[in-house]
């Protein structure tokens, strides 16, 4: 079956078959109506690859995110493939499992197969990878956090974000802060976290001791791992940030076996408002990141750029502190306690 067929089925020509289906000039809503419905009653189904010969464009777009296990990735993907759908576009998803190598792989096989833009997550990547999109002339927009002039970004400052939860434990009188960190080795939202928490307790003329730091991959068990070593240290933290919440649940299910009462006890905070964060008990207080609001924007930089429309170079997305139960402050006899240990 070919395009003529639909168009005379429909009582249009194929120039509006085509602009109906492929969403790429003015066409009024009845008509298109009417076409997908013939389209549909006559099973016609478009050639892809002589549609992608003419125009010279797949309508295919590549997603590379670090891994498939966080939920915000998930939410920010299905909300740019909603976006991206509307437009006439389709998805591809590929993980890199944080390893630059594998990312640039997977980019590379995204541009062989074809796709008109790709939607990244981080900032940091090599030179070559960079240089390579652009001689290929394929779009690109990274996520998840601000990056230089030159590169098109849909995120928000990881650094202040981290930076004010540890003000927030601070202004409840926790001077001995551990931290359960992301991998920082080619992450570099996880390493903006940490010297936002760095900055935040060097305002309050506090240290930041090195034994008080523990970098672990975003895993419910490395988390429990974690905060195993950080009650082991001299001296021991009377509040913990963790770099996601996924550690924060594994420090919180950890505190639960050994009965360490939260926040009581030790207060534990997160990163991300996962939708378990607030189910668990007790509730987490972290930052809430609008992942699904980050997959839109990134789609509708990305198709303002293919069409050449003129597109913010940056936005920046607003996060916010989710105070919970899970953050108190500190008591006075394990004030005493940290001070005497000082």
């Amino acid at each position: 079956m070919r395009v003529e067929d639909v168009a005379a089925a429909a009582g249009v020509s194929s120039a509006t078959v085509s602009r109906a289906l492929n969403r790429t000039g003015p066409v009024g809503s009845a008509i298109r109506q009417r076409v997908e419905q013939v389209v549909a009653e006559l099973g016609y189904v478009p050639n892809g690859a002589a549609r992608a010969l003419a125009s010279h464009r797949t309508r295919a777009i590549g997603v590379v995110i670090p891994t498939l296990e966080n939920a915000n990735f998930s939410i920010m993907a299905e909300s740019a493939q909603r976006h991206l759908n509307s437009a006439g576009y389709h998805m591809l998803v590929a993980s890199s499992s944080y390893e630059p190598a594998h990312e640039w792989e997977q980019i590379q096989s995204l541009v062989a197969h074809g796709v008109d833009g790709l939607i990244l997550v981080g900032a940091r990547r090599a030179p070559e990878v960079v240089e390579y999109l652009r001689t290929k002339r394929v779009q690109f927009v990274v996520t998840w956090t601000l990056a230089d002039v030159d590169t098109p970004c849909v995120g928000f400052d990881n650094a202040a974000a981290a930076r004010r939860l540890a003000s927030h434990l601070l202004d409840l009188g926790h001077t001995q802060i551990g931290v359960i960190a992301g991998l920082t080795k080619n992450n570099d939202r996880a390493a903006a976290r940490i010297e936002g928490i760095r900055a935040a307790l060097s305002e309050r003329n506090l240290t930041f001791p090195r034994e008080l730091l523990i970098e672990r991959p975003y895993k419910i068990a490395e988390g429990q791992f974690a905060l195993r070593m950080l009650l082991s240290a001299k001296p021991r933290p009377t509040a913990v940030i963790c770099g996601n919440d996924q550690l924060a649940f594994g420090a919180l299910i950890e505190c639960g076996r050994q009965k360490i009462s939260v926040p009581r006890e030790l207060s534990i905070v997160g990163f991300d408002d996962l939708e378990f964060a607030s189910q668990i008990v007790p509730s987490l207080t972290t930052i809430r990141v609008p992942a699904e609001e980050i997959g839109a924007r990134a789609a509708e930089m990305l198709l303002s750029r293919l069409s050449g429309t003129n597109s913010p170079q940056t936005v920046e997305i607003g996060v916010s502190l989710v105070v919970r139960d899970s953050s108190a402050a500190l008591r006075r006899d394990l004030a005493s306690e940290s001070q005497a240990r000082i």
